[in-house]
């Protein structure tokens, strides 16, 4: 893995203010490698606290896919996932810099991310590191990562690989969020989701 030294010194920080080892932000632990959904994603587990065991698409259908922006850096995402108390998680996070892929929550689990009880129950939620308002976050490599997840996503669960079930937040009923924003260029996502 190539990594940057401002994401280096990013994700150090981010993991110390979070109580998050190294190795659950850099490295994969052996124990954990083969419990990704998506080949090639790093397993950084959310709290258990913040989604719902379940058993998808057996136990509710799979027929969205919604994009989030963090709002934050992507160690700052992924601690507040572990942190019990917040309540919230997405089954995804994209990096900016690299692409790079963390799986915070299984597939088969509900994620509470869509702010939507049923859209979380019929949903994978997959955050990108940045602002909606800076769209520099918003890389080649961030695109191209995030569209082939999105992309084997919905060929595993038959997902039409259109807009009206690959979505913002913002499009979720009684969503107060507004992101993926203004500047997530969605005519580019979706041609290589596609492609």
């Amino acid at each position: 893995m190539n990594l940057s030294r401002r994401n280096l010194m990013l994700a150090g920080a981010g993991a110390l203010a979070a109580g998050v080892t190294s190795e659950m932000i850099i490295g994969v632990p052996a124990s954990a490698a083969g419990v990704v959904d998506y080949p090639g994603a790093q397993w950084v587990p959310a709290s258990t606290s913040n989604y719902t065991v379940s058993n998808r698409p057996s136990s509710y259908p799979l027929n969205v896919v919604v994009i989030h922006v963090t709002q934050e850096f992507y160690p700052d995402a992924l601690a507040i996932f572990q942190d019990p108390a917040r309540k919230v998680s997405a089954h995804y996070v994209v990096r900016s810099g690299d692409g790079h892929i963390a799986q915070t929550v299984r597939e088969k689990n509900i994620a509470w991310h869509a702010g939507n009880w049923d859209y979380n129950t019929r949903s994978i939620g997959i955050e990108h590191e940045g602002w909606v308002d800076q769209p520099q976050w918003f890389t080649d490599q961030l695109y191209t990562a995030s569209a082939a997840l999105t992309r084997s996503i919905c060929n595993r669960y038959g997902i039409p690989k259109d807009r009206s079930h690959i979505i913002g937040h913002i499009e979720v009923p009684g969503s107060t969020h507004t992101d993926p924003g203004p500047n997530w260029d969605w005519t580019r996502y979706m041609r290589l989701v596609n492609s």
